[in-house]
């Protein structure tokens, strides 16, 4: 009986663990300017390739990664509608 009882128990703290576990994805956004050559995450703002992987240099304002939501800026990076206004100068 005793056997049955921590068994129980046992199995009770694993699923109220598992429930109570925090299941929250951290909030991404854009960043240009910060991506590392051949680290971006998608296509370029100026239309030069369209796929993940293909910056060339470092930094470029047009080469974008995800970060935490309110993190760009601290990184040094630019929002979309930054980048293009830069890119225009």
């Amino acid at each position: 009986m005793q056997t049955k009882q921590v068994v129980a128990s046992a199995f009770a703290a694993a699923l109220a663990l598992g429930l109570a576990a925090p299941t929250f994805a951290a909030e991404k956004e854009k960043c240009y300017g910060v991506a590392k050559a051949g680290k971006n995450d998608c296509s370029n703002l100026s239309g030069s390739h369209s796929c993940a992987g293909q910056s060339t240099k470092d930094g470029a304002t047009d080469d974008w990664n995800y970060v935490d939501k309110g993190t760009c800026a601290k990184a040094g990076g630019l929002t979309a509608e930054q980048a293009k206004a830069k890119m225009k100068k």
